[in-house]
């Protein structure tokens, strides 16, 4: 068993070994909490999520920090009067955890504020001026880039090609590289979003954020550092470069999902088709919102369209209708077996997070046991029902889990059933009178409503054609 994973730095797959044997800790840069969640903040914590899943079943547990940026320009920019920033701040966190908690992302083993570590920042700040990193100038301190010959090694950059850093206003800064690590007061922003420091009353720049809680809550050296390919740069190598300079390992595996388009566009506000979270999970189911943003390997670009949900939704559909026949067949006393992950599988999920590759094994393996249902071998049904239900399990994927059950869904199947059942009987007893139209009349009327009959020796039974 080798798990490889594609490393950002060493632009490579690399074998993954955790650096404390069975434990593996992660750190994945979380929402900036300015406006609610949208499909492609879902896309990415869903990312880390399978992840998470899947090395916690190879290596046996994961620490997993996730961070809420809860003090940002975009968030003060996004106040009002009516709504401070802090209280905007934490309703649009409980928006991105409800948004999660729908699609089954587990929540994180902690899930630190921003503001929650400003003396840890502040202590990095010191340990950076103190090593002739960085430098405190009108309020402000920057981290010297030049100082650092290691700065761009994440993305591979030469200095002397970046863009000036425009996360301050420049004010005495050496090179408009430099990024800020403390920003100074300023006048037309909020009393209550300035802390004290020893260069002046001010908060924290958003790069120290990360670098500081990571540290707190997993230490100098963790295993993987994962976040959306958009944050290589600046975002990431200036963790990077903090970090390493302040002493520290830091990550040793950098892992990063891809974008999101709509239509073969990037996303984006004004072009107007910013997908929120919200509006998609009010139109579909939300166990097929985590199979479409899930399908696609994470380190691809995922186009989302309409067809999509609906090819998500007719790939669950078709392993549901599965599950419910080899139910039906085999009964709750059905044939014990011993069934574990199949080996095609896992494989792929150890080669860098194969998702499509194995739910292509999900896939055959339903065939397969669709396959022995039609022919009455129900040993190796049950051995196929087993393996669909551990191998959606692994990927919280598993339509049977009772917690992709909405409120009223029993007592709407039970209705459906009841209708359903009552003209299976019709047309049992217009078969049995020998009204052969009248059978088919009604045969039609069920299929004309998306229901699909299956007469056999023990009875006729139904279920929605999903495909």
């Amino acid at each position: 068993m080798t798990v490889r994973l594609y490393d950002t730095q060493a632009q490579a797959l690399r074998d993954f070994t955790p650096r404390e044997a069975g434990h593996v800790t992660m750190y994945v840069c979380g929402p900036t909490v300015q406006s609610g969640p949208g499909i492609h903040h879902l896309r990415a914590a869903l990312a880390f999520d399978l992840l998470r899943r899947w090395l916690t079943r190879r290596f046996g547990r994961v620490t997993l920090i996730r961070n809420v940026t809860d003090i940002d320009d975009k968030v003060l920019l996004n106040a009002t009067a009516g709504e401070p920033w802090w209280a905007l701040a934490y309703r649009m966190e409980q928006e991105f955890s409800r948004a999660y908690a729908a699609i089954g992302i587990l929540p994180p083993t902690y899930e630190p504020r921003a503001t929650a570590s400003i003396p840890q920042m502040q202590d990095l700040i010191e340990r950076l001026i103190q090593a002739g990193h960085a430098y405190a100038a009108a309020g402000d301190v920057y981290f010297d880039v030049r100082s650092w010959p290691a700065y761009g090694s994440l993305t591979h950059q030469a200095i002397d090609d970046l863009a000036s850093a425009d996360d301050a206003d420049g004010r005495g800064k050496r090179d408009p590289r430099d990024f800020a690590l403390w920003k100074g007061a300023k006048e037309d922003e909020p009393a209550d979003a300035v802390w004290s420091s020893p260069w002046g009353p001010g908060r924290p720049g958003w790069h120290i954020e990360c670098s500081a809680m990571s540290r707190r809550y997993l230490g100098p050296e963790f295993d993987i550092h994962g976040g959306g390919i958009d944050l290589r740069f600046p975002h990431h190598e200036n963790e990077l470069a903090q970090s390493t300079a302040a002493g520290d390992a830091f990550a040793r595996y950098w892992v990063h999902n891809g974008l999101v388009t709509v239509g073969d566009q990037k996303m984006s506000k004004s072009l107007g088709n910013h997908l929120l979270a919200a509006d998609v999970l009010a139109e579909r189911d939300p166990l097929t919102v985590r199979y479409a943003l899930g399908a696609a390997h994470y380190r691809s670009t995922l186009d989302l369209t309409p067809a999509s949900f609906d090819e998500a939704d007719a790939a669950l559909g078709r392993i549901r209708t599965f599950q419910q026949r080899a139910a039906r067949v085999l009964g709750t006393r059905g044939p014990l077996v011993a069934a574990d992950l199949p080996d095609a599988f896992a494989a792929a999920l150890d080669d860098d997070l194969g998702v499509p590759q194995a739910l292509a094994v999900v896939h055959e393996t339903v065939r397969a046991g669709n396959a022995a249902l039609d022919v009455g071998d129900k040993d190796a049904a049950a051995r196929a029902l087993v393996e669909v239900g551990r191998m959606t399990g692994i990927l919280g994927m598993n339509p049977a889990d009772p917690q992709w059950r909405g409120a009223g869904d029993d007592a709407q199947a039970a209705a459906l059933d009841a209708l359903v059942q009552a003209m299976i009987a019709q047309r049992a007893e217009a078969r049995a009178n020998k009204d052969w139209a009248a059978a088919d009349r009604i045969r039609d009327a069920i299929a004309a409503a998306g229901v699909v009959l299956e007469d056999g020796p023990e009875g006729t039974h139904w279920s929605v054609n999903d495909g």
